[in-house]
């Protein structure tokens, strides 16, 4: 499985300390040259499971800058290139570009359902909270009631 990400979910999981739900998931993670050194300034190490890609084609990374921030471009771009089968985004622009691209979409919340059904996680709200309080999510209380109906929780 191919999975290209943007900054921000990784983000979130490496400072909640749940990143390895990403290894766990997806064995590995696909992130592009901006994404890589925006994690970096960030983070003074990062997970393994990261693996650093170069787009080929910059121009394309350029055109969407216009629109988006230089790593959610360069996601896109390497999600397009590789035939990724997801693109891990959660900024709203980021999302429906890449939907109108006919990319297949993962969020962080996409994620956490993914884990609780792979039997990761035990529940989903508190993985959530734990993303707002350590990860610095923030996920809107009526999204976090319906994800959490959407599993029986």
């Amino acid at each position: 499985m191919i999975v290209v990400s943007d900054t921000t979910a990784i983000t979130t999981l490496i400072k909640a300390g749940r990143e390895g739900l990403l290894a766990d998931l997806f064995g590995e993670v696909l992130v592009p040259t901006a994404v890589f050194q925006e994690l970096l300034r960030s983070h003074p190490s990062l997970p393994g499971f990261l693996r650093k890609v170069e787009i080929t084609d910059a121009s394309k990374a350029d055109l969407l800058g216009a629109l988006l921030g230089r790593g959610e471009s360069e996601a896109i771009v390497l999600a397009e290139e590789l035939k990724a089968d997801f693109l891990l985004i959660d900024e709203r622009r980021g999302r429906r570009i890449a939907h109108e691209r006919r990319l297949k979409i993962i969020g962080l919340l996409g994620v956490v359902l993914l884990a609780r059904e792979r039997g990761l996680i035990a529940a989903v709200r508190p993985l959530l909270v734990e993303l707002q309080a350590r990860g610095g999510a923030y996920i809107a209380p009526d999204l976090i009631e319906a994800t959490c109906r959407s599993v029986g929780e």
